[in-house]
Order: structure tokens, then C-alpha cells, then sequence
């Protein structure tokens, strides 16, 4: 009988044990759990957060619809309307971001510069470069010379979007890599030579005017010292904040007005136009694919718009406040420096006149009636010969 309690009471002890030791394991696990509800609820609570930021986004900047854009339902209507998106831009993105969307659409550049550039001209690009980006414009680089590692060091050089075609000009690249759907985001598109001086240009100023002017296609004017000018139009007039035409008797081209066309009025120049969204619209369509140098381009662009508004001596202006300065280098396919250019020009003049001149001298002092009269007309007419033969070179 003492054994049958002393067996008893041993059970009971190792039962009470066993209960004493679930309890301790039971409190050891409540700060494990409780590490596992703050993370579950921390999770639930980016998560939430997350999701309300996405539907505020979705408010303010919604998918553009098939209604929006005008898309050819009939080949698209596979795909679901509330995601379809016909247009791009040229912004960068980050690789990772909580929201990608909202974070680029709210500080999207408004306007565009475009140049081709090379390695050669890179001090006078980089100061147009930064001009432009304290604008909040967006950055597009044409490297025509395939040299693109020489633009890293600048502090902008990771800003811009560089593209590499070897010996191509501005106009291959816009038809290209400027399509309208892509630049569409964009009020202003500039696209210009890398041989402008901006010391007295300000893109900001530039803008508020061709605003307030309606103008559709405008250019900055040339600084009367420029290198260059091929039409009176594109030079500055110091007292007027823009002009619209200009007003010329002299030469074959005589402009008053009565002139209705380029390049007396609704003209810009090739080498620094500006498009507002409608009329790069209408240009990109006016540009051949086969299109090289752009010759004669300029005297077209007034087309653009006429189509817009129909009087292209209205939408079409240039900037007399905001002006430029073109220095005329020839980097794509020439030299890069405009003396050589110019004197590549006039060389083949000067030769030619000495030879008909000496010619003309020997012929004259061996059997000319009067030598002296004939070497004093000869050389009055030289002079007058010379002076009308280099400005047709020069304007070649």
C-alpha cells in the first residue's frame, strides 16, 4: 500500500514538473510573437500607404485614354483602354524609385533643345548646354563625330541624352529620334547649330515673348557682328523687342509690304529655329527622309504655319531682345574653323582673276594704241570686276 502512494506521488511531482515547464516555454515565446505582429503590421502599414499613394497619383495624373489621343481603335482594340499610352518623352528615369511615374511626370522638362555636336565645338556647346538646363529644359546631344566619352567630365554630361551617328546632320537625326508622339510632351522644341553664341540670350525671356506674340515658329536674331548672315530678316534691330518681316529695296529680292513670302516675312533661318508643338508636328512630316543638309528647308517652314493658323506672316517671328551670335564654324565635314572655309571660296576667284588679268595686261602693253590710258581703264575695271566676283563668292 505504501508503495501504490509513493508511486502516486511521484507521478504527481513529474506532472507538476511538466506543467511548470510548458508555462516557461509559453513565456519565452511571447516576445517572439510579438516581433511578428510589428513586423506584419508595419508591412500592412507600407503597403496601405503604398496603395494611397498610387490612387492620389492615378487623380492627378491618370493613364491617357483611346478618347485622348485619338487611337486607331480599330487596330488596337485588343488591348485594354484604361493602360494605352500613345506618346513618350525624352526624360530620364531612375532604376528604382517607390513610384517612378509620379515622381518624373510632376518635374518634367516643358521644352527641348536638340544640337548635333562634336568634340571641337564642346566649350561653346557646354555654355548652351547650361543656359538651357537653369531653363529646366531637357538635354538631347547628336554626336555626329561618334565621340561621346570627351562629354562625361562635364557636370551636365549624365543630364543630357547622347545619341551617335557618324556624319550626320541635325536633319537625319530630328526625322529620327524626334518623331511628333515622342516630343508631344514638350511646348517648345529648339533645334539648333552648336555654333551660337548665347552671352545675350536668355531661353526664359525668349519664351515669355513668343508666347505673348503667338508665334508658332520664331528664331533668336543674329547680332549684326556675326560671322555669318545670309538674310537680312535674321538680323537683330536694336530697338524692337521681335519683328515679323523686314523691309528691303536694294538687291534682286526687294521686300515691302506687298511681300508675302520668305524671306521678307514668315521666315526663320536653318541654323537656330524653335517650334511650338503644333507646328514640329506639321515640320517633321515637311522633313524627307533622304533629307541631308537642310539646303532650302528654311524657305519651306512657313508652311507649318499657315497650316496652323493660315497666315504664316502672323505665326512666324524673330526675337530681337533675346538675339544670338552665329560664328559660322563648319565642324560636320570641314575644317571646324571659318577662315579656312572662307578662304577655300575665295582662292579659286583670285586665281582665275590674276590669270585673265595678267592676259588681258600683256595683250594691251604689246599692241594697244595707248598703253598708259589702256592699264589705267584695265585697272578701274579690275577693281570693279574683282569687288562683284568675291561677294558672289562670298554668298555662295
Amino acid at each position: 500500500m505504501k508503495t501504490f502512494k509513493s508511486w502516486n506521488a511521484l507521478v504527481n511531482k513529474r506532472n507538476a514538473l511538466s506543467d511548470g515547464g510548458n508555462c516557461g516555454f509559453k513565456m519565452k515565446q511571447l516576445p517572439f510573437m510579438g516581433v511578428i505582429c510589428t513586423v506584419m503590421l508595419f508591412i500592412v502599414y507600407r503597403t496601405t500607404n503604398y496603395q494611397y499613394h498610387e490612387t492620389e497619383m492615378e487623380k492627378l495624373h491618370p493613364f491617357e485614354t483611346f478618347k485622348d489621343y485619338q487611337l486607331p481603335y480599330g487596330k488596337l482594340k485588343s488591348l485594354p483602354h484604361g493602360i494605352m499610352h500613345a506618346s513618350s518623352d525624352l526624360e530620364l528615369r531612375p532604376l528604382w524609385s517607390r513610384s517612378s511615374r509620379s515622381k518624373v511626370n510632376l518635374t518634367m522638362n516643358k521644352n527641348l533643345l536638340a544640337m548635333p555636336v562634336g568634340i571641337k565645338q564642346k566649350e561653346n556647346v557646354d555654355d548652351v548646354v547650361q543656359k538651357f538646363l537653369a531653363a529646366n529644359f531637357t538635354i538631347i546631344l547628336f554626336h555626329y563625330d561618334g565621340n561621346v566619352d570627351g562629354w562625361w567630365d562635364l557636370d551636365w554630361g549624365d543630364k543630357a541624352i547622347h545619341i551617335v551617328a557618324h556624319n550626320q546632320t541635325k536633319w537625319w537625326f530630328a526625322k529620327r529620334f524626334l518623331h511628333p508622339d515622342i516630343v508631344s510632351n514638350y511646348d517648345y522644341i529648339f533645334l539648333w547649330d552648336e555654333d551660337l553664341g548665347v552671352e545675350h540670350f536668355d531661353p526664359r525671356r525668349y519664351l515669355e515673348i513668343v508666347k505673348s506674340e503667338g508665334l508658332e515658329i520664331s528664331q533668336p536674331a543674329l547680332d549684326p557682328n556675326s560671322t555669318e548672315i545670309h538674310h537680312r530678316i535674321t538680323i537683330r534691330a536694336r530697338m524692337k523687342k521681335f519683328h515679323r518681316r523686314v523691309y528691303d529695296l536694294r538687291g534682286k529680292t526687294k521686300c515691302s509690304n506687298a511681300s508675302e513670302g520668305p524671306p521678307c516675312t514668315g521666315f526663320v533661318e536653318g541654323m537656330a529655329p524653335v517650334f511650338s508643338r503644333s507646328a514640329w508636328y506639321c515640320a517633321w512630316h515637311l522633313i524627307q527622309n533622304d533629307l541631308v543638309h537642310g539646303w532650302g528647308m528654311d524657305m519651306k517652314l512657313g508652311y507649318c504655319a499657315r497650316h496652323i493658323q493660315g497666315d504664316r506672316s502672323k505665326k512666324v517671328g524673330v526675337i530681337d531682345s533675346e538675339y544670338i551670335v552665329h560664328k559660322g564654324i563648319q565642324s560636320l565635314g570641314g575644317s571646324g574653323h571659318p577662315t579656312t572655309r572662307t578662304t577655300i571660296k575665295v582662292l579659286p576667284c583670285l586665281l582665275l582673276f590674276l590669270a585673265m588679268g595678267l592676259q588681258v595686261l600683256i595683250y594691251e602693253l604689246r599692241f594697244g594704241d595707248n598703253p598708259l590710258g589702256n592699264l589705267k581703264s584695265l585697272k578701274s575695271d579690275g577693281i570693279k570686276l574683282w569687288k562683284r566676283t568675291r561677294a558672289g563668292w562670298i554668298h555662295f
